[in-house]
This record gives structure tokens, sequence and C-alpha cells, in this order.
């Protein structure tokens, strides 16, 4: 039997025959318009010529054929991406915001951003599956297990105005953190160097003068909540964008690693009453908003993610709220 999927709010206004590209990425053209004349593929149980633009809401059929023969192309065609059209149709569900220039993401814990040696899924690789027909680019990073909002550029115009930005600071971001341990300085600006995971006060060159500099990084935080003195729930704001800036600055300028945090807070001890609540595995340091002009039109937008669902029990049983 033909499957019948739902057009999301995100894919309102796209054209059928670019919705079944992004869909089915190794479905020939030819074969796609042959399904149409012979009515195999409908809109809302209308026969459709193949670039009708659709809405949310409409009810695409797509054929079984489709299905078994992308399934099969996929798994030929990516066997070094390693990811499905199930893992493509959970990215796609995680997009907050979609135009010709940018798509955004609340991109999830653990998968990562970047591609790479023994990387079997990352979110470059996938929209580009995604949006087959964009020359998709990463303008900013973040951590494989950070949560949260991540900007992608679909064209290379796009690209290089938001890289700037990035680079130059003109686009903000914030994130929320739980750290392990009270913060006595309830905010301020954190302004040191870091290299290779470790923080110094200096810019000072390694390996008796001959190695690297270490690079600046400078971040402003504010204390939102503390429970007793185990626990503090931070805001956070980068002016740089250092490697692990967050989690260094957290676990050796702050003293109260981030809970999670596996590779900078090793050992670390919480309070009994959270324990089972804490036990995710997870980091639990969100990219929550960012706001940067968009490559188009030159107009101030500011994105919001939804908090990630493993955070969600711990905030409401600490009453922590959003700033």
């Amino acid at each position: 039997m033909a499957d019948f999927i739902e057009i999301s709010k995100v894919e309102d206004g796209v054209r059928l025959l670019r919705w079944f590209l992004r869909h089915f990425p190794s479905m020939p053209q030819r074969e796609f318009y042959k399904l149409c004349r012979g009515g195999q593929i409908r809109v809302n149980s209308k026969r459709v010529k193949g670039q009708e633009i659709l809405r949310t809401g409409d009810a695409v059929r797509v054929p079984p054929t489709v299905l078994s023969y992308s399934e099969e192309r996929v798994r030929k065609t990516e066997s070094g991406n390693h990811f499905s059209l199930t893992d493509l149709e959970k990215l796609r569900q995680c997009i907050i915001h979609n135009d010709d220039d940018i798509v955004v993401f609340n991109k999830p814990a653990g998968l990562a951003v970047q591609g790479g040696t023994g990387i079997r899924k990352s979110v470059d690789k996938m929209a580009a599956a995604l949006f087959p027909y964009d020359k998709i680019s990463l303008v900013h990073r973040l951590d494989k297990e950070t949560s949260g909002v991540l900007v992608v550029a679909k064209n290379q115009r796009a690209a290089q105005f938001l890289a700037d930005a990035f680079q130059n600071k003109k686009a903000h971001k914030e994130y929320l953190a739980l750290l392990n341990g009270n913060v006595n300085q309830k905010s301020g600006t954190i302004d040191n160097f870091v290299l290779k995971g470790q923080v110094f006060d200096e810019p000072k060159r390694l390996n008796n003068g001959t190695g690297p500099r270490p690079q600046r990084a400078i971040t402003d935080y504010r204390v939102l909540s503390n429970v007793t003195s185990s626990l503090s729930w931070v805001q956070f704001s980068p002016k740089t964008g250092r490697t692990h800036q967050l989690r260094l600055h957290s676990a050796f300028t702050l003293n109260a690693p981030i809970v999670g945090d596996d590779l900078y807070g090793r050992n670390q001890r919480v309070d009994t009453v959270l324990q089972s609540m804490l036990q995710t595995n997870n980091l639990f340091l969100f990219a929550y908003k960012i706001t940067f002009q968009h490559p188009s039109t030159g107009r101030m937008m500011t994105l919001r993610a939804t908090v990630p669902d493993f955070m969600v029990p711990v905030m409401r049983f600490l009453e922590f709220k959003l700033p």
C-alpha cells in the first residue's frame, strides 16, 4: 500500500518535485514524472503534474515503489554516511526556520555538526541530503554533546555573509547550562586563553616557547538560580568561539563543571535527590537563542530552540525558568 505523508509547517510552499527530491534524493526525475502521469503520485487524492506548490496539511501519496527503490539507492550512494531516510526525517523535524538562504535546526545532543573520520551521522551531510539542490555550508559550530540552535547556509552568498557575522561578533548567541557547583560571583566576564583543553591567564607559548599560543576566549555569564551550594543555573553569552570554550570556562574558571561533562568534569557528584534525573549521559549545555542579521532581507532575526527533553524534568523539579 502507498504511504500518505502530511506536509509540515516548515515545508509549506515547496514544490512537489523538490519535496520528493528532498525525501528521496536518489529518485530520478524521469521516474517522478512517470508516476505523476500514471496517477501514482497524488496530493489530497488529486492527480498532479509535478510542479504543484504544497501547503501545510496536504497529504502526499507516495507509492511503495518509491520507498523501496529510494531506500536501496540511499544505502548504496551514501554508504560512507550511514544515515537512513528515518534519520533524515528526524532531522527535518528539528527545523526551526527555513527559507531560500538559511535553514536553522534545533540540533539534538549526540549528533555531530560536521562529518569526518569515524563519524557516521552529521548535520552537514544530512542537511545536504535534505536540500540536494542547495549548497549547504556550516557557518558556526556546536559540540556534538551540545544541543540547540544551529544556523546553516544554503548558498555561497549567505555562507560568506553569516561567516563574517559570526567571526566579527555581529551574531549574538546565548546558552543555558546546569553547573555542578556554586558560582560565587553572580555575573561577570571571563577573559583568558584556552588551548587543547587547558586554560591560561596569559597567551604564553607552550613547549619552551616553541609551541602554539593559546587563543583568547571571552564569555559573559549570569547566574540565574542556585540550589544551595550544589548546582547553578547559568546563562552564557560567548564573545569568541573557541573549541569547548564554555565547558572549559565552567570547569576551570568558575570551578563548577557542566553537569554531564565527562571530559572536564570527571567524577562529578551531585545531590542524591537529583541523581536519578541526571542519569542521562547528556551534557546539560543548551544553545537556546541566537540573534543575527538575515543575509538577504537585512532584518534582525532572533530564533529560539525548544528545551531538550532530558533537561525538562530537571528544570521543573528545580523550578528553573528560561530568561
